[in-house]
């Protein structure tokens, strides 16, 4: 019972810890100062990958980004850290 209370506590914490920072995002990026470091289409022109790249940080920044009329919204955009 102590452990699975130590556990459900840690997973508390972690989801506040990382609630308190906002999502990555194309637009928080080009503010921060980070580069199109490259740039991948489909042939349908449905999603793209967008590579950002900055001088002071040791990785790079992936954001994919999904257009589908049948999804509301419209388009999905999901950024992630590529250490």
């Amino acid at each position: 019972m102590r452990w699975s209370a130590g556990f459900i506590a840690c997973l508390g914490w972690i989801s506040t810890a990382r609630a308190a920072e906002p999502p990555l995002s194309i637009e928080r990026l080009t503010a921060d100062g980070w580069e199109i470091a490259g740039y991948a289409g489909t042939l349908d022109n449905r999603s793209s990958l967008i590579l950002f790249r900055r001088k002071d940080r040791p990785y790079l920044v992936q954001c994919s980004i999904l257009y589908d009329v049948t999804r509301s919204p419209r388009v999905v955009t999901n950024c992630y850290e590529l250490h």
